[in-house]
């Protein structure tokens, strides 16, 4: 499954005051051609997808929890700009996605990214406040920057959202109840984007990662085949890169050899 680095997970933050870094501001005066904005950007996916979008010519906005990670992205030329947010709050999502349109004048792709494994144990042992905690980070925050996002592509012409699922959606690991309930909500959410954005040039995909090597991925996936976060990135970049009039619903990328089809 995709395992999001704990440093992608949104926290509270502040929700009056937008914390931003950016590589040279110098250069914002200039309208790119398409911006993409990131979330969960300090991840070890978040990272990646960040990576790969910027060596394609995309103008990378990446948000997160914690400026000091975030200021390492810009310093790198990961992303051109970086804002805290925490995507678990309405208001902070806002004034987040108010910075970026106010900066550059458009926002073409919304990479929901930010998310947290979760508790793990068998269903009986699962703490009801740590299960809330995951839905509200994986499911509410996707939710919340989607909503946002869609409002403003929908009354400029479009855009696109890819949405980070997991295979664990639609075959669940034992012990991961959070996680895979978290994530069958986004792949359900991804198709309500879908089609509600249908009438004003939106598209959704959502994309599904099998073992995709980040920092904790040990946690699920113990022996198993794993892969490089840099390959489930190009894939990412070719959905990105494809013509406003061609949608993908949904794509899975796993590490070859790896149990999904048919485990149990």
């Amino acid at each position: 499954m995709s395992t999001p680095d704990p440093s992608s997970a949104a926290t509270a933050t502040s929700t009056d005051t937008v914390t931003t870094t950016s590589t040279d501001d110098t250069a914002d005066t200039e309208t790119p051609t398409k911006v993409a904005v990131v979330t969960g950007a300090a991840g070890g996916l978040g990272r990646a997808f960040c990576t790969a979008l910027t060596d394609t010519g995309w103008t990378v906005v990446g948000w997160g929890r914690t400026a000091a990670t975030l200021a390492e992205l810009t310093a790198s030329g990961t992303a051109d700009h970086t804002t805290v947010c925490d995507v678990t709050d309405e208001s902070s999502v806002a004034a987040a996605l108010a910075e970026v349109t106010g900066r550059y004048g458009r926002l073409d792709l919304l990479v929901n990214n930010a998310g947290t494994p979760g508790p793990t144990g068998r269903l009986d042992t699962v703490d009801p406040v740590a299960f809330e905690a995951t839905l509200r980070t994986n499911t509410l925050g996707t939710f919340l920057c989607t909503r946002a996002v869609f409002a403003w592509m929908a009354g400029h012409g479009g855009g696109r959202i890819i949405n980070n699922g997991s295979i664990a959606a639609h075959a669940p690991r034992a012990q991961a109840a959070a996680y895979a309930a978290s994530k069958a909500a986004v792949a359900s959410l991804t198709v309500s984007t879908a089609l509600d954005g249908r009438d004003c040039g939106i598209t959704a995909t959502e994309l599904d990662i099998g073992n995709a090597r980040t920092d904790l991925l040990g946690t699920f996936t113990g022996a198993e085949p794993m892969f490089s976060a840099d390959d489930a990135a190009r894939l990412l970049t070719t959905v990105a890169e494809l013509p406003a009039g061609v949608s993908v619903d949904a794509v899975t990328v796993t590490a070859a050899g790896m149990p999904y089809l048919g485990r149990g």
